[in-house]
């Protein structure tokens, strides 16, 4: 009895699903263009496996773009491994190939698919339609790059970069986290997730006692100093440190400093704010010339909320004593997380905790990212899993709310060692961009450039280079790796730079004027088609954008985004090579494919934080 009941269960649970399904077959017939065709690919095949083995309805859609292309554009890679699942269970089918040709066979009717054939071992090679990825790229060419976006299932993140100390220069570590971040956060905000940037910067802790006894023994009159008096804010951390270091008065007025700054003593907040102020103003000068947008929420926002936190983790039984400290224990970690010092200070750890504590729960983030250098991937590890023990955080680090340390590798000179200056200092980082602004400017005068266009054409152009060549030749690389800055190597015109992408954009921008057409008037009327092979092989390309974004959101790495502009670019080139434009019979289709390839490239630019140019 018991079984005829299963039997009758899932009967109507195969004629529930058959029904439904049948209605999203009808939907996918006129199906349009979403944006990410992968995702569309598989709402597809999820119907198809779902009428073919409706009693195995926890099996997702294995979809993949095809790497070499010549046996389809994409593939489904379910047959083998649902046939594994299926085998023993008294099953119809013969094998991987015969799971294979049953999932082509219910596969819902699409105008986007062509066709699709069983190769091998049950593997369903996809060929899509030339004639509608035409018409979804006319779409995007109407209604904007942005209809492309990708979804996201988060809906807030904080990303948490840059993050300078105060009275120190930021220097090219800095500069990596910065430029990634600030990718990372424009790509989160492209797929339509709202991103709290914020600059932790380091505004707190024992150095301020010193800086501020510096100050009061050089400036007795506070109120009147500048940025200008204090000059070099290098230099005056250096000179405070080597006091502190050799003079025993000095220090103990510091230590002294700590105590009356932390108590909230006026005079001594005062004197912190100043100094605080004038390294905003560097840190300012560094952010506006690459364009980076944060919100500053030092360590010292979340000082008056660490007690409490501390106190919630206590009550859960995570603290002990430990050598006078307070500290959390934490398995698979030889030593332990300290929260309170001996002396009753806090340090990162109780800092971090605590911000951690104030995003998720009076911030109501989903998703917060960290970016520092991997040297600090143990203090991300441990106070994760810190938070994970005190039930902030679910033990599946894939489950919302989540947490994740973006770490990236050292910036190395062309030595092999660490990037410096000859007096073995790290190298400024307003420098190092103007050095690349400079050496960009004089490259385009060398070309002719600054008499042919205006000084601030010029200027604007040697900007949008220097700085682009800078960026790009960070984010290209796997993050995780070191790499060797090298401004021969960022400024060359050839390879996979930013120069090269630049002018190439601009090599498009101007096909377009030359034809002399209405660009814009084009893509109200005119049909694009895409009949040669290096015409579908750009337009497939144009079309994965979405996707591509998507993936380098979702494993956090810029580095995909560069390569899949690299590859557009060396699309575009084999297209325009074999394919004429201007004074065509096809003169109106490509001029749309050459606008629909600039678009992208544009809009990989935004999201990299690079400024296009138009003319070369």
């Amino acid at each position: 009895m018991l079984k005829r009941t299963e039997k009758l269960r899932a009967t109507a649970w195969r004629f529930a699903f058959s029904s439904r399904a049948k209605s999203v077959v009808a939907m996918a017939a006129n199906e349009e263009f979403t944006g990410n065709l992968k995702r569309q690919l598989a709402k597809l095949f999820d119907v198809s496996l779902k009428l073919t083995v409706p009693d195995e309805p926890s099996v997702e859609p294995l979809v993949a773009a095809s790497a070499l292309g010549k046996f389809g554009d994409y593939q489904c890679n379910n047959a083998m491994g649902l046939w594994s699942i299926i085998k023993g269970k008294g099953t119809q089918f013969k094998g991987p190939p015969a799971v294979g040709q049953a999932l082509v066979k219910s596969l819902p009717t699409s105008e986007m698919v062509e066709s699709c054939s069983v190769a091998g071992p049950g593997f369903i090679n996809v060929v899509l339609s030339a004639k509608w990825m035409a018409k979804s790229i006319e779409n995007m060419l109407i209604d904007g790059v942005d209809t492309w976006a990708p979804t996201l299932s988060v809906k807030r993140a904080v990303v948490d970069f840059s993050s300078p100390n105060i009275a120190k220069e930021m220097h090219v570590g800095h500069l990596r986290s910065t430029i990634i971040g600030d990718t990372l956060a424009r790509m989160l905000e492209y797929s339509h997730v709202e991103v709290l940037r914020r600059n932790h910067v380091g505004d707190w802790g024992t150095q301020f006692g010193m800086l501020i006894e510096y100050l009061f023994e050089k400036f007795p009159d506070t109120d009147s100093v500048t940025e200008t008096a204090i000059g070099d804010l290098q230099v005056f951390y250096k000179a405070s440190k080597h006091k502190f270091d050799l003079d025993e008065a000095f220090k103990e007025k510091a230590q002294q400093a700590v105590v009356r700054l932390q108590g909230g003593d006026p005079v001594y907040r005062k004197a912190w704010a100043k100094i605080c102020d004038i390294s905003r103003t560097e840190f300012a000068k560094v952010y506006q010339r690459l364009r980076v947008e944060l919100e500053e929420k030092g360590e010292s926002f979340y000082n008056p909320h660490i007690a409490k936190v501390i106190e919630e983790l206590n009550s859960k039984g995570l603290v002990e004593e430990s050598e006078g400290a307070r500290v959390i224990f934490l398995e698979g970690f030889d030593i332990p997380l300290m929260v309170v010092k001996s002396d009753g200070g806090f340090n990162y750890a109780s800092t971090d905790l605590t911000a951690l504590w104030y995003r998720l729960n009076e911030e109501k983030a989903e998703w917060i990212i960290y970016v520092t250098d991997v040297g600090q991937q143990q203090h991300f590890n441990m106070f994760f899993k810190a938070a994970r023990k005190a039930g902030w955080l679910p033990d599946n680090d894939k489950t919302y709310p989540r947490v994740n340390h973006v770490g990236f590798g050292l910036v190395l000179g062309e030595d092999g060692k660490r990037f410096r200056t000859r007096a073995t200092d790290v190298v400024r980082l307003v420098d190092l961009l103007d050095e690349a602004k400079t050496r960009s400017k004089l490259a385009l005068i060398e070309r002719g450039k600054d008499k042919e266009w205006t000084p601030e054409e010029l200027d604007q152009t040697a900007e949008a280079v220097g700085y682009g060549a800078v960026k790009y030749a960070d984010l290209k690389n796997n993050r995780l790796t070191n790499y060797t800055f090298s401004f021969d190597q960022m400024l060359n015109d050839k390879g996979n730079t930013a120069v090269y992408l630049l002018y190439a954009h601009a090599r498009i921008c101007s096909i377009i004027r030359k034809s002399g057409k209405d660009i814009d008037e084009l893509k109200k009327t005119g049909k694009l088609a895409l009949d040669h092979a290096d015409e579908r092989a750009l337009g497939l390309h144009l079309l994965r954008f979405a996707e591509t974004v998507e993936e380098a959101c979702t494993n956090l790495l810029p580095s995909v985004l560069c390569e899949y502009l690299y590859n557009l670019s060396e699309h575009f080139t084999r297209f325009y090579s074999n394919c004429q434009v201007n004074g065509s019979p096809e003169e109106t289709s490509r001029l749309l494919l050459c606008e629909a390839t600039a678009i992208v490239m544009r809009k990989c630019f935004h999201l990299l934080g690079i400024t296009p140019v138009y003319k070369i």
